[in-house]
């Protein structure tokens, strides 16, 4: 076996799935681990090749051939079957743009107050509770939120959950989220990161729909505050809800800040910089 043969018969097993994280998502193993098998020069321990070969259906003295000879072998396998779907193609471009913006995502892992004026309850502010913790070869956002609603005096609980992928792109921090309750809302939101080297106050933009019956597309400014890494959540749920500007629960500066003005000469929201 030449070196990169062993990263080139991976590769080719790995053009046979949607894409190379699901790979490893399926698998269990590392994205960055994984990345040395593909790109060499690191070859995998025993069990892991054992694990690759099951998961592929070869043989491990295949997977040491040199790779002309191991195509050959695997092109008159039927069950391995290159999906060329428009589908598959457009995950690779996705697949790219995760590969790129995990990178320093790590400072940000945490949880977070998120604050914004409501897009249903006019003038009100909401509170919740967001994580960004690392996953396998990605980091994922959790947006909890509890709003106690008193309708003709009748007092109830409205919750809602977001799932997300951040993203850290060009010195900004991309937040595509979806609601997992019904999963017919996708939500946008774009963050200036830390620019002192601590992580404190996030401000950026969010765009998502509004709550009306129409449900109309809106936008407005969101305030991320650090929180650190451990906490009590119980806690920290028991203060989300949704609140009246000069409520004491919301500090005046974040209060400030999620402010939606439209400067006249620009005629568009812009996010506060902090």
């Amino acid at each position: 076996m030449a070196e990169g043969d062993f990263g080139r018969n991976l590769a080719l097993l790995c053009g046979y799935h949607p894409s190379i994280s699901e790979v490893c998502r399926r698998l269990g193993i590392n994205r960055q681990q994984f990345n040395k098998y593909l790109h060499g020069p690191t070859l995998p321990s025993r069990r892991n090749l054992r694990r690759l070969c099951d998961f592929f259906g070869v043989e491990e003295a295949e997977m040491l051939l040199p790779h002309r000879r191991f195509a050959e072998i695997v092109a008159l396998r039927p069950r391995l079957q290159r999906p060329s779907t428009e589908r598959a193609r457009y995950l690779d471009h996705v697949e790219r743009l995760v590969d790129r913006g995990t990178a320093g995502l790590e400072a940000y892992e945490g949880y977070y107050f998120r604050y914004f004026y409501s897009y249903g309850f006019a003038g009100k502010i909401v509170k919740s509770l967001l994580s960004l913790q690392p996953g396998e070869g990605a980091h994922y956002t959790k947006n909890l939120g509890v709003l106690q609603l008193e309708p003709e005096g009748r007092r109830r609980a409205v919750r809602f959950r977001y799932l997300g992928l951040p993203l850290l792109i060009n010195d900004r921090i991309y937040l595509l989220e979806y609601e997992t309750g019904l999963a017919d809302v996708i939500s946008q939101t774009i963050l200036y990161p830390a620019f002192r080297h601590r992580v404190d106050l996030l401000s950026g933009i969010q765009l998502t729909l509004a709550g009306t019956r129409a449900r109309e597309p809106a936008a407005g400014r969101v305030v991320l505050e650090y929180l650190g890494r451990r906490l009590n959540l119980r806690r920290a749920l028991g203060a989300c809800g949704l609140f009246a500007p000069e409520d004491r629960a919301i500090d005046p500066a974040i209060r400030e800040r999620i402010v939606n003005r439209v400067e006249p000469d620009r005629r568009v929201l812009l996010a506060d910089p902090g």
